[in-house]
């Protein structure tokens, strides 16, 4: 049967794919500078990460039962990562969409965006890499 503890797991995994994905998108584009769609392909794909970022954060934080002991411990570090991974993927696409808004895609401000993102991306990889963990190991 189908509960609300279901929901976070369901949802977790298009953040993951749509941040990794979107930021070696971005990666690419720096160095096929014929292809401006790479570029494009992921600002659209970071937005809709940070979309899925903030759903995953909140079925995680409020649809998700409390552990105890060394999985609780596991869960409380997974929770952690994921509001570093939220907050740097926010700040990440609201940087790039006032670059973009302001026509600044192209200039050397683009790599503060991209840094943030490299952040995310790597703090997404790590976040879920301790929920699976936790989902192997304690339930």
């Amino acid at each position: 049967m189908l509960t609300l503890n279901h929901i976070h797991p369901m949802i977790v995994h298009f953040p993951i794919a749509l941040i990794i994905v979107g930021f070696l998108a971005d990666l690419f584009s720096l160095f096929i500078k014929k292809e401006p769609c790479l570029s494009k392909i992921g600002y659209y794909l970071e937005i809709l990460g940070m979309l899925g970022a903030i759903a995953a954060w909140g079925t995680g934080y409020f649809l998700t039962d409390p552990l105890e002991g060394d999985a609780g411990l596991l869960k409380e570090r997974h929770a952690f990562f994921a509001t570093i991974t939220l907050v740097t993927i926010v700040v990440a696409t609201i940087a790039r969409i006032i670059l973009v808004y302001l026509g600044n895609e192209n200039t050397k401000y683009k790599y503060i965006p991209l840094f943030l993102f490299l952040l995310a991306f790597i703090f997404v990889a790590y976040t879920g890499f301790l929920g699976g963990t936790l989902v192997v190991n304690f339930l």
